[in-house]
């Protein structure tokens, strides 16, 4: 006779489904205002100095006052997706179900739009919570060519962005990013591959090798996220949408000799045709 789940212990349901009893009664804490402005510093200050660690940032907090210890500065670091862009030793290895795929892009000329994506996650703060940003950018001419927000670091938000990249453009010969979990999912891989694009991604610790993407987040954050208290998802994803139309349609850069970067994709992609 086949035992039902009514039948079976809570210790033996526990033992079948991987988790501990503790974490099957664990309840969530929410994030508390305190907490929520502490976070926001934090990516501030990381923006400004995104080379520093958890003790530096630690040790800038103190001197406006706030005390923070490492162990609490690096749970925070950790909910946020934020790391250090100074490299650091290599204590573990990639899990077998999420294969890393090697470095593509050194001293490499990128040369024309679509030759190599980007994509990169970063942390929104919000008036009452905190959401999850992925962006596809052209590395060539900085467009931002998808992106989608969160409220979780699962990877689906990821493939959305990635198909939405896929269907509207041309498809680029590598695509790049760093090793987080979001990356490395076969789920996400495998629309790469079937594709036929080329996958790279950085060294661990080694942020710096996006650093466009790290760009469009500075000018994202200082130019409109930190100047809004965004109440909810909605009003982030609205806030975010009208950016990113600026950002690509009328906001000119110098490296791109002062034209936007949708006129220097679409100037580049059709003189290519």
């Amino acid at each position: 006779m086949i035992q039902t789940q009514e039948q079976l212990s809570i210790r033996r349901q526990c033992e079948l489904l991987g988790v501990s009893r503790s974490g099957l009664y664990y309840e969530p804490v929410g994030t508390n205002a305190e907490e929520l402005a502490l976070m926001r510093r934090i990516d501030e200050i990381h923006l400004r100095w995104p080379f520093y660690g958890s003790r530096k940032l630690c040790a800038v907090l103190r001197t406006e006052g706030v005390e923070v210890n490492r162990k609490h500065m690096q749970r925070l670091m950790t909910l946020m997706g934020l790391a250090s862009v100074a490299p650091k030793p290599r204590t573990s290895e990639p899990s077998p179900e999420h294969p890393v795929y090697p470095y593509l892009l050194r001293n490499r000329v990128i040369s024309r739009p679509n030759e190599v994506w980007a994509a990169d996650i970063t942390y929104i703060p919000m008036a009452t919570g905190f959401a999850y940003l992925v962006a596809i950018i052209d590395w060539f001419s900085r467009r931002v060519l998808a992106w989608r927000l969160s409220n979780t670091l699962e990877s689906s938000f990821c493939i959305e962005a990635l198909h939405e990249a896929l269907n509207r453009f041309e498809k680029p010969d590598i695509f790049n990013t760093d090793q987080g979990s979001q990356f490395t999912a076969d789920s996400f891989t495998k629309v790469l591959r079937r594709a036929g694009v080329a996958i790279s991604m950085d060294g661990r610790g080694r942020c710096i090798d996006n650093v466009f993407v790290e760009r469009v987040w500075r000018s994202l954050k200082y130019e409109e996220v930190f100047l809004h208290a965004y109440d909810d998802l909605g009003e982030a994803r609205a806030g975010i949408g009208r950016y990113f139309r600026f950002y690509n349609i009328e906001r000119p850069h110098q490296a791109l000799g002062y034209q936007t970067p949708d006129a220097f994709y679409r100037g580049l992609v059709h003189r290519a045709a």
